[in-house]
């Protein structure tokens, strides 16, 4: 099918209710080794963090083998077998606490088609809002994109991460992949399911969620500048990381006041770039 076969799934939108209860808050805290204290009702809460709600459990019946839910429920039936999270432009109009009310409200904006490396590439911009007690809080557009899995991994040729002041390690491991997944109800077994990763979508290992990269670069922006309140965030998968990996976050002021981002593996290459703008 080509764009134009696609537009009338442009417009379609869904909307979920949830409470921003601090369990799977806690949960992701523990997940990520932040051992500084556990949330209560009332706690700040991440903007990132809102990817653990608005969950919507297919069905065991409704999984396709990749483990992701079969196509054409609220997303197009795009035919491309590999899917992924490939990167969001978020903004930050109102801050989050645990035990608020909130409603989702997800609208695709566009489908669009591309040449790939290994074939043809369709992109679906999804745009979401999140409001909480009636406030909006939290828009994003993301970006999901289909493709076709290459016989042999070739990953994108690496680009170095730029000098930067601040870096960290942190540890990739398959239970924190795991443990993720089980978070976010992502049954894509890409992050946990070794032989399928390897033997049906030919990765050399456990792929690190797009999302987690994210999430964790948020984090580490903002214990680096805790006085600061964070107004937009953007992220960009650039190139796969895997659980054998040698992880690092990296941050970088630019001239303009914003704060450069980056995930790199132990060879010093991008896995994934973002920018975190803060509130004047």
């Amino acid at each position: 099918m080509n764009e134009h076969e696609w537009k009338d799934w442009i417009g379609r939108s869904e909307t979920s209710n949830d409470t921003l209860s601090a369990g799977p808050a806690n949960a992701l805290r523990a997940t990520l080794g932040l051992n500084d204290g556990r949330l209560q009702t009332g706690c700040h809460l991440p903007h990132t963090w809102l990817w653990l709600y608005f969950l919507n459990p297919a069905d065991k019946s409704d999984i396709g083998p990749d483990g992701h839910p079969k196509r054409g429920g609220f997303l197009p039936p795009i035919p491309n077998p590999r899917r992924m999270w490939a990167g969001s432009r978020c903004s930050l109009h109102a801050p989050l606490k645990c035990g608020q009310s909130a409603r989702k409200t997800s609208v695709i904006k566009s489908v669009t088609e591309k040449a790939g490396r290994s074939g043809p590439i369709t992109f679906v911009t999804v745009a979401h809002e999140v409001c909480a007690d009636g406030v909006v809080a939290y828009r994003e557009e993301q970006d999901i994109v289909y493709m076709d899995i290459p016989e042999v991994f070739r990953p994108p040729e690496p680009q170095p991460v730029p000098d930067c002041s601040y870096q960290e390690p942190v540890s990739i491991d398959p239970v924190l992949l795991f443990r993720f997944s089980a978070l976010t109800f992502n049954g894509h077994r890409i992050h946990y399911d070794r032989p399928y990763a390897i033997d049906v979508e030919h990765y050399p290992g456990l792929v690190v969620h797009g999302p987690l990269q994210a999430i964790m670069l948020f984090d580490f922006a903002t214990r680096l500048f805790p006085e600061r309140a964070p107004a937009a965030f953007r992220f960009r998968g650039m190139r796969p990381l895997f659980d054998h990996d040698l992880v690092q976050l990296n941050a970088q002021p630019t001239d303009s006041g914003a704060l450069d981002l980056y995930t790199s593996n132990g060879e010093g290459a991008i896995s994934m770039k973002a920018t975190l703008e803060w509130a004047s």
